[in-house]
């Protein structure tokens, strides 16, 4: 059985010993609300105030975006709270207990986008962290080149970096801090921007059509909640498995889903404003944001603005380096977040000092991998439901075990929905994606790139329900067998 390695609950080491093993019954402790920190942290990054002006870019008021905005959010958030859900009854990872749905081997399927998901999100954090220090220096009168960005980087890469390598109680700590910080400042940025709303300006943007209110939800959905359903219970498994199940799914969504929903509004009151702030977003979605700021308060901003990225970032390099292990990489878990941290580091090099354009591609990463992410996350919501029973602990880290090498209604629905959702998309962000979309004409639907719903993006919908329906479908008698097993 791969348990990689495990601490006493006596150890005196500040690095967490935990790998993907199961959670031992005398080190879970906590409660429920605990989980409010650090989704909380991970998700009051201003980031979300861009994605208000991104929600008006399908030509939508300012009413139809709020709708967008807020049901776009909460329910991606719910399925978060869901997969956490699936940490408190099996106490261990996220993409160790997917391998009951899709066998300890075809689990390497899910495991991989996962993981080429979290690094991509990391990176991505770390970069827009680095270039907005230098955005913030440069108003300030400040230097803003070449030394100040690499300043700027080796201080965020070195605090997620050691966060991710010290683990989970180090983690808990820094997002705890961090919520009550950002959230300080982040009202200060609120209340400071408040007189540049133009409420007659806002009221008057017209309505659009119903395809560009659901590309916008779409929108919401994939770059917030959407991003996080592979990692939900990475941060649930050290909870007693007596807690209340709802607190534990009301919790998460709740932490996770209250912060972007103000700041999305913020940024819709501003963009909906200001026409050419909307524009400037679309540039540089942090950056811009400071120009609605009085000087004295750029310093505070800065803070919010680069550490709302790192704590999404701590995140993401823990649950990365959990899902290396659930790879097969057989490391301490603190090594595999140092793996995953070399891979970010590069990765920023690259963003920050070589690369001309950051927000095209890394929209188009978002859609490629978010399509088929979504479908995992269907399958493995369907499979949470199906069962009644408890995981059985060792048969998830033994493919000759009940779940077995490969679960073949989760893999087959995972690939289906992945393929439908691809065609249902379209991706102008690099001429190596343009094949996306490919089911909209002959489904009556396009032409791609100038049909009605080009941009509705409903692969990322059809994904979803696809693969929740397929696993329900076909893999009920699969789950029963293993739970017949069980009793």
């Amino acid at each position: 059985m791969a348990t990689t390695e495990r601490s006493s609950p006596t150890s005196r080491s500040r690095v967490e010993h935990n790998g993907i093993n199961v959670i031992a019954e005398d080190e879970r402790r906590g409660r429920p609300r605990d989980l409010w920190w650090p989704w909380c942290a991970a998700n009051i990054s201003v980031l979300a105030i861009s994605y208000g002006s991104f929600l008006l870019g399908f030509g939508i008021s300012f009413w139809q975006a709020l709708v967008a905005g807020v049901v776009g959010t909460v329910l991606s958030f719910l399925l978060v709270g869901l997969v956490s859900l699936a940490g408190k009854r099996g106490s261990a990872p996220t993409m160790v207990l997917s391998r009951a749905a899709f066998g300890v081997r075809g689990n390497a399927l899910p495991s991989a986008v996962s993981y080429l998901l979290l690094v991509g999100w990391e990176t991505v954090l770390v970069a827009l962290a680095t270039l907005a220090t230098a955005t913030v220096f440069g108003r300030l009168g400040w230097s803003d080149g070449t030394a100040t960005k690499v300043v700027a980087f080796v201080v965020v890469a070195a605090v997620i970096i050691v966060a991710g390598c010290l683990g989970f109680d180090a983690i808990m700590r820094l997002q705890s801090w961090l919520t009550v910080a950002l959230a300080v400042l982040t009202v200060g940025y609120v209340a400071l921007s408040a007189s540049h709303i133009d409420w007659s300006s806002v009221g008057s943007l017209p309505s659009g059509s119903t395809t560009a209110l659901l590309g916008a939800l779409v929108l919401a959905a994939t770059a917030l909640g959407l991003g996080w359903v592979n990692a939900g219970a990475d941060y649930s498994r050290y909870l007693p498995r007596s807690v209340s199940s709802r607190a534990v799914v009301g919790w998460t969504t709740l932490g996770a889903s209250l912060a972007p929903v103000v700041l999305v509004v913020d940024g819709l009151l501003l963009a909906g404003s200001d026409e050419k702030l909307a524009a400037a977003v679309g540039a540089d979605p942090i950056g811009a944001l400071t120009s609605v700021l009085p000087t004295w308060y750029l310093v505070p901003f800065a803070f919010v603005a680069v550490f709302g990225l790192v704590a999404g970032a701590v995140l993401d390099i823990y649950s990365s380096g959990l899902t290396l292990l659930t790879l097969g990489l057989r490391v301490a878990r603190w090594k595999a977040a140092l793996v995953d941290g070399l891979l970010m580091v590069a990765g920023t090099v690259w963003i920050v000092f070589f690369a001309t354009d950051v927000i095209g591609p890394f929209q188009g990463f978002l859609i490629t991998l978010g399509v088929p992410i979504t479908a995992w996350c269907g399958v493995f919501v369907a499979d949470l439901a199906l069962r009644r029973r408890p995981y059985a602990q060792a048969d998830l880290y033994d493919s000759a075990g009940r779940y077995g090498a490969f679960g073949p209604s989760a893999l087959a629905s995972m690939v289906a929905a992945t393929v439908v959702g691809w065609g249902l998309v379209v991706n102008t962000n690099s001429s190596a994606l343009a094949w996306q979309g490919f089911l909209l004409d002959p489904l009556g639907l396009g032409p791609k790139l100038e049909g009605p719903w080009t941009y509705a993006n409903l692969g990322v919908l059809a994904a979803l329900v696809i693969g929740f329906v397929g696993h329900w479908a076909f893999g009920r008698g699969r789950v029963a067998d293993q739970e017949r097993v069980h009793s």
